[in-house]
């Protein structure tokens, strides 16, 4: 038996989203206030057709270290304070080598805060899994602080920190903390850009970024763990899409439309090393501008009737992330062996991304392997391989822009795996569970959007009260909300 609800409050909510949408959007339009635009006295469009999703000449502008990508110093309206004299960086090394500050704090925030309303349970789901609320009026999300700039001609940084999460303090944790330098090669010939290094806690070069994602829903790949089944040892948690902690060689020679990153990283999603070894992550990717007039397909942003519009291009990429699970370092994990069990894994996928005028479609294919042992605790307690551990998925989806201000968005997700389905974690249906995502953004300015988002899930097993019967549900939930920075 299915349960199917439609209930009349979920189109009451929509339409009362829409009549609020059209009264902010036929406003007078004001420019968004974060960092960035503070420094340009421009607004956040420039940067991003929807944000957090940059456009090209938001790409531009971060693989330049946060700079215009030409005649920067002539855009600047807020000068940077200078840390020195053009005579100190002559004398270097005889002096400290002069830098810049910015002029003004580089301090951003931003807020969001969702409506939820969940499908309705069913009883034998509920003694389950525990109640969910039918609907939940508007709770705070996420309050992030952000701070970003530059150093000077090389230098850049990010700190972005979740001050506080579901309205909690202590949930909240930082996100990225970097510093980069950039045209490391310039002084030994190479092209602008072509050797770049960051380091401190960042997001991996990820085709399609988790942390400032458009969606309300995340990349389900993303957060996959990987664990063997009942009396093998693969227990590995390391998430694809969580913040590392390590060093990143760059560059985006070729104009920007080739971009190379290897990263050395920790492996331990945000947190302090638990292990010795490191794990490497490898990023490659070609755009190809199909832009047929000249001057536009030379252009920072192709030129169109209504002003700069992102290129017509396709983009193909390739990732790779390499590292050794090392388990019962105290030995104690597993009683009776003595020694460390390693375990190495890799996660392997390529990428597409096509954009023309107003639509751009997306797409991410992953495969995963863990090696596995299976561990019989004896005595005498003994380690023996076993077959590995795998999954697989993605993701694809479309954006569509009816207007510069009301875009149309969705996305599917999908993850292949056995093991969580013989161990029911993530409880599932199917050995693929699959989540289709439609959802509507409406930017009633620059700095603030108006977003909502239907998520229809895998069906998830429980057992019927009554009958005993094995039965499936559909947890599908509509959100919608608020989200801006200043």
């Amino acid at each position: 038996m299915r349960y199917h609800t439609r209930d009349s409050s979920f189109f009451a909510v929509v339409a009362a989203l829409v009549v609020l949408s059209s009264v902010l959007a036929s406003a007078p339009k004001s420019s968004a206030i974060p960092a960035f635009s503070r420094k340009y006295q421009t607004s956040c469009t420039t940067c991003h057709n929807n944000y957090p999703e940059l456009n090209d000449f938001g790409e531009a502008f971060k693989k330049n270290g946060f700079k215009f990508p030409k005649d920067d110093e002539t855009f600047v309206k807020e000068p940077p304070v200078l840390l020195g004299s053009k005579a100190q960086k002559e004398a270097f090394p005889g002096a400290v080598y002069p830098g810049e500050i910015p002029g003004f704090l580089p301090i951003a925030f931003r807020y969001e805060g969702n409506f939820t309303l969940n499908r309705k349970q069913p009883a034998g789901f509920i003694t389950q899994t525990g109640f969910t609320p039918r609907t939940d009026l508007f709770a705070p999300n996420t309050f992030t602080i952000i701070s970003a700039g530059s150093f000077g001609q090389n230098l850049s940084f990010w700190i972005d920190d979740d001050i506080s999460v579901d309205a909690a303090n202590a949930s909240g944790a930082m996100g990225d903390g970097w510093l980069k330098y950039s045209d490391l090669g310039h002084g030994i010939g190479l092209p602008k850009n072509a050797l770049n290094v960051r380091f401190g806690q960042f997001e991996l070069d990820l085709p399609f970024t988790q942390a400032k994602t458009i969606y309300l829903s995340p990349y389900d790949i993303y957060s996959q763990t990987n664990l063997g089944p009942t009396g093998t040892t693969t227990n590995n948690p390391v998430i694809f899409g969580s913040a590392q902690r390590g060093i990143e060689f760059g560059g985006t020679p070729n104009n920007g439309n080739f971009d190379w990153s290897v990263a050395v990283i920790n492996g331990s999603n945000a947190g302090d090393a638990a292990r010795s070894s490191k794990d490497v992550y490898v990023r490659l990717s070609q755009r190809f501008n199909l832009e047929r007039d000249p001057e536009s397909r030379n252009a920072i942003q192709a030129a169109g009737p209504t002003g700069p519009r992102d290129h017509t291009s396709i983009r193909l990429g390739f990732y790779y992330y390499h590292g050794k699970n090392e388990q019962n370092q105290d030995g104690t994990t597993f009683p009776g062996i003595l020694t460390t069990v390693e375990e190495p894994f890799y996660r392997v996928g390529g990428d597409l991304r096509f954009k023309y005028r107003h639509l751009e479609l997306f797409g991410l294919a992953m495969y995963g392997h863990d090696d596995n042992h299976l561990f019989t605790a004896g005595p005498p307690a003994t380690i023996a391989a076993a077959p590995a551990v795998k999954f697989s998925g993605g993701f694809a989806g479309a954006n569509y822009w009816f207007y510069p201000w009301l875009i149309g968005t969705f996305h599917y997700d999908a993850v292949n795996s056995h093991a969580d389905f013989i161990n029911g974690a993530p409880a599932s249906e199917h050995q693929t569970r699959n989540r289709f995502s439609p959802g509507f953004q409406i930017l009633a300015r620059a700095n603030i959007k108006i977003v909502g988002e239907y998520q229809y899930t895998f069906g998830q097993p429980y057992s019927d009260p009554v009958t005993g019967n094995t039965l499936f549900f559909r947890p599908n939930t509509f959100q919608a909300g608020i989200d801006y920075v200043f």
